[in-house]
């Protein structure tokens, strides 16, 4: 049976007294100040060198995923719209951001003159194209 009695400065009502029990004894050692601080330094710096490469690779590891599933994809279709958009010629049908349909009757560097009904045309900005009614290109 073991048993650790502390002891306050106080002295105690009464003893304990055990027979045949083994008495543990502790020590204390003084360290100083610097040397606790100068241990907990080098830990930090242990553990920030230690974790450090780790947080590296999670941010490599997010810009790629964002890289191939956001930015390269966007990429493409802004491409593909560009090209589409260079491409238009007079007779395409087209889709408007708006939702108008029409056939486009003259091509301009910037716009479009394109007829919606019989003798009713709208100029657009070549960029609010957004598609083919065939269904080949959509935004």
């Amino acid at each position: 049976m073991n048993l650790l009695f502390i002891q306050d400065e106080a002295p105690a009502a009464a003893e304990a007294v055990v027979t045949d029990a083994p008495v543990e004894t502790v020590t204390y050692t003084e360290v100083p100040a610097e040397d606790i601080v100068a241990e907990e330094a080098a830990a930090t710096e242990a553990q920030a060198a230690g974790g450090g490469y780790t947080f590296w690779i999670m941010i490599i590891a997010m810009i790629a995923i964002m890289y191939f599933f956001m930015w390269r994809p966007e990429s493409k279709r802004r491409k593909q719209m560009e090209n589409f958009r260079k491409g238009l010629k007079k007779g395409d049908k087209i889709i408007t951001a708006g939702g108008i349909y029409g056939t486009i009757k003259e091509v301009h560097d910037t716009s479009l003159l394109i007829e919606v009904d019989s003798n009713v045309t709208l100029r657009i900005d070549k960029n609010m194209v957004v598609g083919d009614p065939a269904g080949g290109v959509r935004q």
